[in-house]
């Protein structure tokens, strides 16, 4: 699964009872464009809603898989309800940390998907295959009011940290915890 130039993991398709989780790539823009249209999603981020053409040309970098330079894996999944257009995504930076790999984690859902526990379902399922491919630490950052997004953090067995870094919380866990 993984070869000496690359020390994380291929992404693969992943499965919940729920969801489809596809490997990102860049015909995935236009749909993703309705997703991420609603301004709402950028409250604790910063930002806005990006264009179709916008997220073709980041999902084009980011669906090769690798920083520049080949410092981190870059993982993204687009989640699906069974039957359904996208609901949103996960995405999972991973970088060497010693003899052991680590991911950084983040996720967003559609505001109408919202309270179903699909950012849980997914991120879930992301970082148990990620503990299943030598991935020994879970991170996130989130925005200390945002509670929806430290909820699922918790439900994966991550703890806040004292750490902060542009103003979000570091959250921690082992990913065999998660």
């Amino acid at each position: 699964m993984t070869g000496p130039a690359q020390p994380w993991p291929r992404i693969e398709p992943l499965e919940t009872a729920r969801l489809l989780l596809e490997p990102l790539r860049v015909g995935h823009a236009r749909e993703m464009a309705g997703v991420l249209g609603d301004p709402e999603l950028y409250r604790y981020t910063g930002g806005a809603p990006p264009t179709e053409a916008e997220l073709s040309e980041r999902y084009e970098r980011q669906a090769r898989g690798a920083a520049p330079g080949g410092s981190a894996g870059w993982l993204n999944w687009v989640l699906r309800r069974r039957g359904a257009g996208p609901a949103g995504y996960v995405q999972a930076t991973v970088t060497a940390a010693g003899p052991d790999l680590s991911a950084d984690l983040a996720w967003v859902v559609a505001r109408d998907a919202q309270g179903e526990g699909l950012a849980t379902e997914a991120a879930a399922a992301v970082a148990e295959w990620l503990a299943g491919n030598r991935v020994g630490t879970l991170t996130a950052h989130i925005h200390p009011e945002h509670a929806a997004s430290a909820a699922v953090a918790r439900r994966l067995g991550m703890s806040p940290t004292d750490d902060r870094r542009d103003g979000e919380v570091r959250w921690i866990a082992s990913a065999s915890r998660a």
